[in-house]
């Protein structure tokens, strides 16, 4: 990497996540609530980049002894780590037992990874300052390794509990713990992740974009593939996710897989899939020369599921994902098979279903049955997370809610199929009665000659300004009437 192009990427990682969102990703406006992470896991892939160009990787190669524990169904073999927190280092057909994951350094693996604020956070690594609060389960970027737990294997689920190191930070654990689970399908590993927070700083920090996970492949499998259309799981052209910023340092492309899925194959079009139901906001690409390097060279592709996140002090956080090895057919088949029911269906009993705030703030973690609210600022917005549905399948919205407030009106916006923003076209109002007590609205959506085709994502307004003091409780936010 040539030294100007590494100078621009210090130069994003050091801004604000609006300001690295933005310039990692033109195209997603700061108004723009769904807009695509402000870190994934791309500084330490450029950083390192510099590094073996700056002529000193020897240091970043420094062997690692492996201690991995696999699980083996006799159709694949995943193996973790536990010199290295328990993460995912070894992925293989079991008869070929070809490894494809990366391991380059202790940034990539198939990993847990998270990020909240402040920015900077403690002491960091000048290069890295960007990041804020960044655990990992691999361990950090002077080499510190993460640490276990504990570890079960019965020979069907494989199971690790972590301390993580601070990625940007030297020697610091996490403030908090990691545990995976992982079991074989077939061709399929289904792995289960949760993050146990314990910080003593107690600050609500906004949501950031989460890799969920992280995932780093061998060079061999170069092209990202997807289906990134407006009538998912109907056998449309499946497409590769080229890198369209000519010139630029960054690597890697956001896109929509609407399918829930994503896929970096080989020339044969075998490879590692990644199918999360309900996500339909992906980040990945390739680094360096295509279709070239092994596990511990510095070509590499990544995917990484995405969410917007609030990560409280004291979250426990859960995802799950499935890893499909095989054919492109085999992994788009295996989604097809599992498709999930896109249309909306939010139940806040214990918590906050991938939602986001602007311009306010809620009670924090634990939520007990609803999700409290503040409406103490001019226009508090509540934004829910990128989906796709089409709109004559849910016609109506129901909103189960509580609250105190002034104000008599609140308003639904939903985004369709390319999207950039909210517009006020794609609005409806309904009345709020906010007098404390629960009452369920049926917001009649089909309604408005705006609300058809395909529907990407909503928004609730619950009032246009706030008053101190003042708040909602939401329950429900869906498709069909709650029970």
């Amino acid at each position: 990497m040539k030294k100007l192009s590494f100078l621009f990427v210090l130069a994003i990682l050091a801004a604000s996540p609006f300001a690295l969102a933005q310039a990692a990703y033109p195209q997603f406006e700061a108004r723009d609530d769904s807009r695509l992470p402000a870190v994934s896991g791309r500084g330490k892939l450029l950083l390192n980049a510099a590094v073996t160009a700056s002529g000193s990787g020897s240091e970043r190669q420094t062997a690692v002894e492996d201690s991995i524990d696999y699980l083996d169904n006799g159709v694949i073999r995943i193996g973790v780590n536990l010199n290295l927190g328990g993460s995912i280092t070894y992925l293989a057909d079991a008869k070929m037992k070809e490894n494809i994951v990366n391991s380059w350094d202790w940034g990539r693996q198939i990993q847990q990874s998270y990020y909240s604020g402040p920015v900077p956070y403690q002491n960091p690594a000048p290069d890295w300052k960007g990041l804020g609060w960044n655990p990992i389960q691999s361990g950090d970027f002077y080499r510190n390794r993460s640490k276990i737990l504990a570890h079960t294997n019965n020979g069907k689920i494989l199971y690790v509990k972590t301390v993580p190191m601070h990625w940007p930070l030297n020697n610091v654990p996490g403030e908090c713990t990691m545990e995976t689970w992982i079991e074989l399908d077939a061709s399929a590993a289904k792995i289960s992740c949760r993050l146990n927070n314990a910080r003593p700083d107690k600050t609500f920090y906004g949501a950031r974009s989460q890799e969920l996970p992280a995932i780093y492949t061998i060079g061999t499998l170069w092209k990202l593939m997807t289906y990134t259309g407006a009538d998912p799981f109907s056998n449309g052209e499946i497409e590769r996710i080229k890198k369209v910023r000519d010139g630029a340092p960054f690597p890697w492309e956001g896109f929509r897989a609407t399918e829930n899925w994503a896929a970096l194959v080989n020339d044969k079009d075998w490879g590692l899939g990644v199918f999360t139901p309900g996500t339909a906001a992906y980040i990945g690409g390739f680094n360096g020369k295509e279709n070239n390097g092994g596990v511990k060279d510095d070509p590499c592709g990544y995917i990484a599921p995405l969410h917007n996140e609030i990560l409280d002090h004291n979250i426990v956080y859960d995802y799950s994902y499935t890893l499909v090895l095989g054919s492109l057919s085999d992994i788009r088949a295996y989604a097809l098979q599992h498709k999930p029911d896109g249309r909306p269906d939010f139940r806040f009993a214990k918590d906050r279903q991938h939602w986001t705030l602007v311009h306010t703030t809620d009670a924090g973690f634990p939520i007990k049955e609803k999700w409290h609210v503040l409406l103490e600022k001019n226009d508090p917005q509540l934004i829910g997370p990128p989906g796709v549905w089409k709109a004559a399948d849910a016609p109506k919205l129901f909103v189960r809610a509580s609250g105190r407030s002034k104000k008599t009106t609140a308003q639904i916006y939903w985004k369709r199929f390319g999207d950039k923003y909210f517009s006020v076209k794609q609005c409806m109002d309904f009345e709020l009665i906010a007098d404390g007590a629960p009452h369920t609205y049926e917001i009649h959506l089909a309604a408005s000659p705006e609300y058809n085709g395909t529907i990407m994502q909503l928004r609730f307004d619950p009032v246009t300004d706030g008053v101190a003091g003042e708040f909602i409780d939401v329950e429900y936010i869906g498709w069909k009437k709650p029970e």
